[in-house]
């Protein structure tokens, strides 16, 4: 046989070698990374729920799911232990305080404003008008007309309309 046509053999052999070394050199940390797991660690199962150790077997974790939950999960099951700042900012929604030089951005806009005067005095100045935005006030008989307009609009609408049944007496 000649070189070139064991080369393609060769490669392809190669090729394989590689994809299952760096497979199991993935399985190797995932299991270090389980027996490392300690009682208090922050997790997440590969379901994507994060709960916290409450005890290591063997074969088992017990995990603290909230308040009275507690879950029994295979080791295998478990995708990531993370770290007290992680779990922290993913659970609880707890920042580290990396920048605390930093300016914190207000909910609402209300702090945005810089008004030298508290708003009650800002609105009692005089030369300001105030606008009335509520519906001016018609004639009794007007809206009395109007309302009596509207009810045979709906009355009319509910004639045209068939009466829902529970579907039992136009079943065929």
């Amino acid at each position: 046989m000649s070189l070139v046509t064991l080369l393609p053999f060769i490669v392809l052999i190669g090729a394989m070698f590689l994809m299952t070394r760096s497979a199991k050199k993935k399985q190797q940390q995932a299991a270090q990374m389980r027996n490392e797991m300690q009682p208090g660690s922050g997790i997440r199962t590969i379901g994507g729920m994060y709960a916290t150790v409450k005890e290591v077997n063997e074969d088992t974790v017990l995990v603290d799911a909230g308040p009275g939950v507690d879950l029994l999960f295979a080791k295998n099951a478990i995708g990531a232990v993370l770290t007290d700042d992680e779990y922290n900012r993913i659970v609880h929604g707890v920042e580290h305080d990396l920048k605390s030089d930093t300016e914190i951005v207000p909910d609402d806009a209300s702090s945005l404003t810089e008004a030298d005067e508290p708003a009650d005095d800002a609105a009692a100045l005089p030369g300001d008008k105030s606008v009335d935005l509520g519906k001016k006030d018609e004639p009794a008989e007007t809206e009395t007309a109007e309302a009596d307009k509207a009810d045979k609009a709906v009355d009319a609408k509910s004639d045209e309309e068939p009466k829902k049944t529970d579907g039992d007496a136009d079943a065929k």
